[in-house]
């Protein structure tokens, strides 16, 4: 063995040796369960018991309970890595690309992740045995009981395990319903699958995984799937790093965040939410022109990460607890409960209180449901390491608490089995005070439906009967709810109840009769007739809401006469999410049902309605004016015609210009100036500006639309010394996209010689679009004669933006013409950029090796960062006097 293979042999064996020393140490912190129990603080009138912990549980992430009234836990061992897969590509996020998709279980990698079924043989309340019901999974996050057998989320897959005879043995490998779930990051995977009351499979989806499925792509958001039709949709997009999903008593769909400051986001079916947009871009609706934040929150507590989050719907808990939000604070470690309240047709959350204060950092929930008792569950992780892991390194998978929090006094009850109840009994149990038992009554009766060996109609007709009874005449919401909900799962929802429950008295279950035809895309005539009618009258907020859910998904001549009631109606624009929501639904049918549109708003009636003419017709221009086609300005012409008059026609400049300005990167002026729908637009344009020569959005869209005379203007006021400094920057700024070549000499002149500095960088930025000599030795001879630093940067930016010019300053630097030193590293790395490997030669013999980081290299330095800033807390003086020196230059603190 050479010298260099033993040392590099001994620094491996020291390497294993401190790897093996930190995780017994770390072990060796950690509170044994009962010392953890011992050290929680619990709210008045509450207990915690230990259920289940190490070594029968670790790395516990969902648990549910079945209609056995079993606990399941699915314990996520193989997290963060997937098994079998080779890291090809890292960005700065962590996210990873992998060599392959694997195939789904059993066929693909058998991973360390396993579903396992608890038992608590003695029954003192402490699971002491269990039985695994599958394992070799490879990230598994979520499963859901149902149909005959059990749904599991196991990216990039949702599978379904038969288990017909229900003896706990999968009867065959699992069908594959979807495939498509991201898996780049094994902490924002696919999680939650919770049925919702209308038979759908819900399941959320975390901020650094893209999903594309059935050609539908999407990050942070809420998704569903439907078990009889196998439809897939996107229920709504944005959110946070979601973990927890859960629907209150009225059927409103609440979901996690890891957004400081709030605890959920209230789900509107096709809504758009706020978004990690840094990491993702854009929403992927270009046109959605809007989005909606989390809930409002007061009095916000703990750490940013909310996880498991479900509404108390028991019956064990204080009445006062029914309704509250309660959600584990994966960095507080602890559970609290939040309010929830009415805010328009949405609502507010405030803090509550601590359920749980576990006093121990290692306390780490990942899930929490709700038990047959009324008792609340809550999943540790047991683990202090709780940030954004190093995926390569060494991993205690040995930890895991699972813990009950009950009212004091109250034991876990014996929990009936539903499959021996009577359809009656099911039915019964409609009216139970714990949501618990009326789900897993509604998923029997599914079950029944399904395997029953009596005709459909036989088994059906007498559970359709008392159902439809309770929905229509039931004096209580609930009731009413619960009943039509299960309708629509036994898939005995028609048009015909519908009619009659939108007489409802209960505003919640005329919202749900509303949603449900939509859910179906399309309805009748007659229902299309009776829905214009009800949304004329409707008096519900919430109801209201629904209907412009609804229109979104109906065609566009059964939506738009729904849209245009409420036009009509003017009567929400003060609410947080309906006029969005209203031009949502404009906008699903600007296209393709254009002339249903174009018929609503170009009518004079339109301009008396400040929800159409403030909210609905400036978005509806602008997409048009996006569209970049002759379709697209034929109708924006027809809508700038038919304002009633020259001040109402202004307040749709700045929209027009933002959509033209929005065109899809091929479209280009050029190309469309040859239409007569373009030679109109830029008519109406023209005159516009000729009786307003001052307004700069005119000026602006003329000079976009390459009209002369506008452009003419502005050159002029550009270059005229003698007007503003403000308004020329503004003019220079109006020029430089049009590239035009006859702007060099001047834009020149004005960075050599102009007083103004703000101007100098205005010019700056005209002559940052184009490559030419005079450019470049000019630049170059400033940069050394300015006695501005910030113009010197400015300089720089320009020469090294565009590769001939950089490839003259880096000559400039070889020939010992400029000092290296004179230009920072932050600014010579976009030579990289380039791919150019002579410009690379010239880089790295003044500045050393620059070139783009590998993926590997950047998550290095990524987890280098990580580990400093965790290392000590920062000092805000020091961190001062470093922004002021690389940074001030271009950028405003806190600005």
């Amino acid at each position: 063995m050479t010298a260099d293979r033993r040392t590099r042999v001994l620094i491996a064996l020291i390497v294993a040796a401190w790897s093996t020393l930190c995780i017994a140490q770390t072990q060796a912190q950690r509170l044994s369960p009962e010392q953890a129990v011992q050290r929680m603080q619990l709210a008045d009138g509450f207990e915690v018991q230990l259920v289940a912990s190490e070594p029968l549980v670790c790395q516990p992430v969902c648990i549910e309970f079945d209609d056995r009234g079993r606990l399941w836990v699915i314990q996520y061992l193989q997290y963060p890595n997937p098994e079998g897969l080779k890291r090809v590509q890292v960005d700065r996020y962590s996210r990873t690309k992998y060599d392959r998709v694997p195939e789904p279980p059993p066929h693909g990698p058998r991973g360390a992740d396993r579903i396992t079924i608890l038992a608590d043989t003695d029954g003192d309340g402490r699971m002491d045995g269990g039985r695994d019901f599958i394992d070799g999974l490879n990230l598994a996050t979520g499963l859901a009981f149902g149909h005959g057998g059990v749904f599991v989320l196991n990216v990039p897959y949702l599978l379904f395990y038969p288990d017909r005879n229900r003896d706990d043995v999968p009867d065959s490998d699992p069908d594959v319903l979807l495939t498509g779930f991201g898996m780049e990051d094994a902490h924002s995977v696919a999680n939650s699958l919770t049925w919702g009351p209308d038979g759908w499979l819900y399941g959320c989806q975390g901020s650094t995984v893209t999903a594309n499925i059935r050609g539908i792509e999407f990050q942070q958001g809420v998704w569903r799937y439907h078990p009889q039709t196998h439809a897939f949709e996107l229920f709504c997009e944005g959110g946070g790093n979601s973990w927890g999903l859960d629907f209150d008593s009225r059927g409103n769909l609440f979901y996690s965040t890891n957004y400081g400051g709030h605890v959920l986001v209230h789900g509107l079916q096709g809504g758009y939410f706020v978004k990690s947009f840094s990491k993702h871009g854009e929403l992927h609706n270009p046109h959605s022109y809007g989005y909606f934040e989390h809930a409002a929150h007061q009095n916000f507590r703990g750490g940013h990460v909310t996880v498991g989050g479900i509404v108390y719907q028991g019956d064990s808990f204080p009445e006062t607890f029914r309704g509250k939000y309660i959600a584990g604070d994966l960095l507080g470690h602890g559970v609290y409960w939040h309010d929830i309240q009415p805010q328009g047709s949405t609502v507010k959350t405030s803090h509550g209180g601590e359920l749980l204060v576990a006093n121990d950092d290692w306390f780490a929930p990942t899930d929490v449901t709700l038990g047959p008792d009324g008792a609340v569950y809550v999943a540790d992780w047991c683990d202090r390491r709780t940030a954004h892991p190093d995926p390569d390194a060494e991993w205690d998978r040995t930890n895991g608490r699972i813990y009950r929090i009950a009212a004091k006094g109250t034991k876990p009850s014996e929990v009936l089995d539903f499959s021996k109840l009577d359809v009656n009994q099911l039915l019964e149990l409609h009216n139970h005070p714990s949501q618990w038992y009326i789900r897993h009554a509604r998923q029997e009766l599914v079950r029944r439906q399904a395997t029953s060996v009596l005709p459909r109609e036989s088994f059906i007709a007498p559970v359709e009967a008392k159902l439809r009874e309770a929905a229509l005449q039931s004096p209580r919401e609930s009731t009413a709810l619960e009943a039509l909900w299960t309708l629509q799962t036994l898939d005995r929802f028609d048009e015909d109840l519908a009619g009659q429950l939108l007489d409802s008295p209960h505003p919640a279950v005329r919202a749900w009769t509303v949603r449900l035809p939509g859910d179906r895309r399309q309805v009748s005539s007659e229902m299309a007739h009776r829905l214009d009618e009800f949304a004329e009258r409707e008096p519900a907020v919430e109801v209201r809401q629904q209907l412009a859910c609804t229109a979104a998904r109906l065609p566009a001549h059964q939506a738009m006469p729904i849209i245009n009631a409420n036009i009509n109606r003017d009567i929400d624009n003060d609410d947080p999410r309906l006029p969005m929501l209203w031009w949502w639904a404009v906008e699903r049918h600007s296209v393709d049902g254009r002339e249903e549109v174009l018929r609503r708003f170009l009518r004079p009636s339109l301009w008396n309605s400040k929800l159409g003419r403030e909210m609905l017709l400036p978005r509806l221009i602008r997409r048009y004016a996006a569209e970049g086609n002759s379709a697209g300005l034929a109708s924006v012409v027809r809508l700038l015609n038919a304002a009633p008059d020259d001040s109402a026609r202004s307040s749709l400049w700045v929209p027009v210009l933002q959509g033209w300005q929005e065109r899809p990167a091929a479209v280009t002026t050029s190309n469309q100036t040859e239409s007569s729908e373009f030679h109109e637009f830029s008519r109406l344009i023209l005159a516009a500006w000729q009786a307003q020569p001052m307004d700069a959005t005119l000026l602006k869209l003329g000079i976009a639309i390459g009209q002369r005379e506008p452009l003419d203007a502005a050159r002029r006021a550009a270059f005229d010394r003698t007007v503003e400094a403000a308004q020329r920057v503004t003019m220079l700024d109006m020029l430089a996209p049009t590239s035009d070549p006859s702007l060099i000499e001047p834009s020149l002149d004005l960075v050599l010689t102009d007083d103004a500095e703000t101007v100098r960088s205005a010019a700056l930025r005209v002559l940052s679009r184009f490559d030419d000599p005079r450019i470049i030795s000019n630049l170059t001879t400033l940069h050394q004669t300015s006695p501005s630093v910030l113009l010197q940067s400015q300089i720089r930016d320009v020469l090294l933006g565009r590769k001939a010019s950089a490839r003259a300053w880096l000559s400039a630097v070889d020939r010992g013409e400029v000092d290296s030193s004179a230009t920072p590293l932050e600014q010579i790395r976009k030579v990289a950029l380039f791919e150019d490997a002579d410009l690379n030669v010239l880089v790295a013999k003044h500045w050393g090796r620059l070139e783009s980081a590998t993926g590997e290299e950047k998550l290095a330095e990524v987890r280098r960062l990580n580990n400093d800033l965790r290392a000590a807390p920062g000092n805000a003086d020091a961190g001062h006097l470093v922004f002021k020196k690389h940074c001030a230059g271009c950028h405003q603190l806190f600005g």
